[in-house]
């Protein structure tokens, strides 16, 4: 039966005036369980699936790194992308709030992010943080790559590995007639691999692995904030060799090599805390888990127990609902879940919190730390808003929706009729039940119109910032700001 919808404003009303109050009351509850700056470490994993790995009830996978992670921290099993996919999520990420705050409806690659506005790096980096970057980029204009955004280290990107004809036709033999072998076929250059410095082929997301494990070790006395982006998961898997397939329980088709792509982040996450172990720093360190969108279905990615995702599916809930882990032991209760709603604009407010500095006010993030502790209960956000109408972006990703309890308002184009459907009873979003609840469709629609009215209008890239030298160093080793600044 529908609710009175005067009934449904009083109380989001309440709710939000008791989370304004209770909001103070848990951020300085969480400030006293953390004397000291903690160091921060993000590992956002590229086309994830919330079905992929073991703590989210994955069984084909096996991911014995996460599954401790999550017992030593909380998963978040309600936990979204806000601005998908790639490059918008990523800044979105970077600067703690919507990327519609900004001008970012879709991917719209190129677009700056604000230099008005301190990024998560710049931020931990004024508050005394050493700041690093491993792995992908894909936000900002050319002119901003890690160095300019607020990192004192990126790793320089390693020469890819170029096939010979005789390996792309083993290649070929073991991957079969995948239409993803086309772009390897044409090009002869590895997406996955690289040469490394003894002139050997490597896995990048090893490469990556042990540039995290140096990192953490030159640092270990200081505080530090590392942004850990591999290549991996990314679409598609198709290099994943045997020493990684075959270590996971899937026997054939596309799944297969994603699988293998999944155990290569999680080899890392194993290498990540064993560095950390080993100096003394694992309970002084905040991880974060998550992906940057959901599953690609094409490349044999789960979003079970959710449909949708990456490709054909970004008008479901799996192409913006990821796997997500706090860790922080002795601060974080370990072997723990939290239901409530959650995103990644999160991450920096809650790394923020660490630092004993007042965040920035540009923020659309809370501090997950005093709802992962149990002082606050509930939805860490009441109302969280999709709006990706980009006309220069490709259609599959146009998506306008809201999440609001357990319901998800969603239509393709703004001038389409709303679609409503109930993810607790119907995770699969087989039925709409709009015409059943139509004070439920106002209520959400609403907010969203009061959100969308808070937003600047969209506008093209300017040329001029799509052009100029890779955000990135080619080489080995560390690229530096103070290099980076001198030109060199």
């Amino acid at each position: 039966m529908s609710m009175d919808r005067k009934r449904f404003l009083t109380l989001s009303a309440t709710f939000a005036a008791g989370a304004v109050c209770k909001a103070s009351v848990g951020t300085a509850l969480s400030k006293m369980s953390v004397p000291e700056k903690r160091n921060v470490v993000i590992l956002f994993i590229d086309d994830l699936g919330y079905g992929d790995i073991g703590p989210f009830g994955c069984k084909d996978i096996p991911t014995p790194h996460l599954d401790r992670l999550a017992n030593e921290g909380t998963k978040c099993t309600t936990s979204y992308i806000t601005n998908p996919p790639c490059s918008p999520s990523r800044s979105s990420l970077m600067m703690g709030c919507y990327g519609q705050r900004f001008g970012k409806y879709g991917m719209a690659r190129g677009l700056p992010i604000p230099e008005d506005r301190q990024t998560l790096a710049r931020f931990m980096k004024d508050a005394g943080y050493v700041t690093g970057h491993i792995g992908k980029w894909d936000l900002g204009s050319k002119a901003q790559g890690p160095l300019n955004a607020g990192f004192d280290e990126t790793r320089k990107d390693a020469p890819r590995r170029i096939y010979t004809d005789a390996e792309l036709a083993e290649l070929k033999k073991r991957v079969g007639d995948s239409p993803m072998l086309k772009k390897y076929l044409k090009k002869k250059q590895s997406t996955d691999f690289i040469i490394n410095q003894e002139n050997k082929v490597q896995w990048e997301t090893d490469y990556d692995g042990s540039m995290m494990v140096d990192f953490v070790t030159r640092h270990k006395d200081q505080p530090f904030l590392l942004y850990f982006a591999p290549h991996a998961v990314h679409s598609p898997s198709i290099e994943a060799p045997p020493e990684l397939t075959d270590r996971t329980r899937v026997s054939s088709g596309p799944r297969k090599f994603l699988a293998g792509a999944v155990v290569s982040v999680d080899d890392q996450v194993g290498r990540l805390l064993q560095v950390l172990e080993k100096h003394g720093l694992r309970e002084k360190t905040l991880i974060i888990f998550s992906s940057d969108n959901g599953a690609n279905e094409d490349d044999g990615g789960s979003s079970t127990p959710y449909s949708g995702g990456k490709g054909e599916g970004t008008q479901k809930e799996g192409w913006v609902r990821v796997p997500a882990i706090y860790s922080l032991p002795g601060v974080i209760p370990g072997g723990k879940t939290y239901a409530g709603i959650t995103c990644s604009l999160d991450f920096y407010a809650t790394a923020a919190a660490l630092t004993g500095v007042p965040a920035p006010k540009h923020l659309d993030g809370v501090d997950m730390i005093p709802y992962l502790q149990g002082q606050r209960t509930g939805d860490a956000h009441e109302f969280l808003f999709w709006l990706n109408n980009d006309p220069t972006d490709e259609k599959r990703r146009h998506l306008v929706a809201v999440r609001w309890k357990d319901w998800r308002l969603y239509r393709y184009k703004e001038t389409d009729t709303w679609q409503l459907f109930d993810l607790a009873k119907d995770p699969q979003e087989m039925h709409d039940v709009a015409a059943e609840h139509r004070d439920i469709v106002k209520l959400m629609e609403t907010e969203f119109m009061k959100w969308k009215a808070t937003l600047p209008p969209w506008k093209p890239i300017p040329e001029s910032v799509r052009t100029g030298e890779p955000v990135i160093p080619e080489g080995y080793g560390w690229a530096t700001a103070s290099r980076s600044t001198a030109g060199k």
